[in-house]
């Protein structure tokens, strides 16, 4: 078992299950990162492996998604010596706020939780590129994309392969097995 597992292991973050995921699949496992980052210690060192696989790369700023990308974004942010800032939704719509700026011309590193599709990460990126801002890669603690290719080169901590069915194929489903929406992102 590697690092990142035993601490993703260690701090309940590792759910099993029938669960409704932001990208509207279900899947039998689920990855609660919020469990690890409410450990200082473990965040930390989950940030400093992500940012040790960036290390021969330039960026400008770390951005990072709200909800589950704001910490882990400053995280490695400050392992990595940057300034970290996050989007957020209004109205459904991903945005920049709270005085927060973006300059043309930076690279841009974003900072996910967990990469399942990406949608979130390239919403951020839409907003980042509208100042004239270059996305150069994608970060996560945690890629689910079970080796899909993202539109972005993404660095993790670890991948971890759990089942994704989509809702008219969940086994889960068939078995009328409750299911349970943990993430942040409202489903429409």
């Amino acid at each position: 078992m590697n690092r990142v597992e035993t601490l993703l292991k260690d701090s309940g973050a590792l759910l099993s299950g029938h669960f409704l995921l932001s990208s509207g699949k279900h899947s039998n496992g689920y990855v609660q990162c919020a469990k690890l980052i409410m450990h200082p210690d473990k965040c930390e060192e989950v940030a400093k492996i992500i940012a040790d696989k960036l290390k021969d790369q330039k960026f400008d700023l770390v951005v990072g998604p709200a909800m589950g990308g704001i910490i882990i974004a400053y995280e490695v942010a400050r392992a990595l010596g940057l300034p970290a800032i996050f989007t957020e939704r209004v109205d459904g719509e991903m945005t920049l706020r709270r005085g927060f700026t973006i300059e043309p011309d930076m690279k841009v590193l974003i900072v996910e939780d967990v990469v399942t599709t990406a949608k979130s990460s390239m919403e951020s990126a839409r907003v980042i590129e509208s100042y004239g801002a270059e996305v150069t890669a994608l970060a996560s603690i945690v890629d689910r994309t079970q080796g899909k290719e993202t539109p972005l080169p993404l660095y993790s901590a670890i991948a971890v392969n759990l089942d994704t069915f989509e809702k008219d194929d969940c086994p889960l489903c068939k078995e009328g097995v409750e299911v349970v929406k943990p993430g942040s992102r409202a489903i429409k």
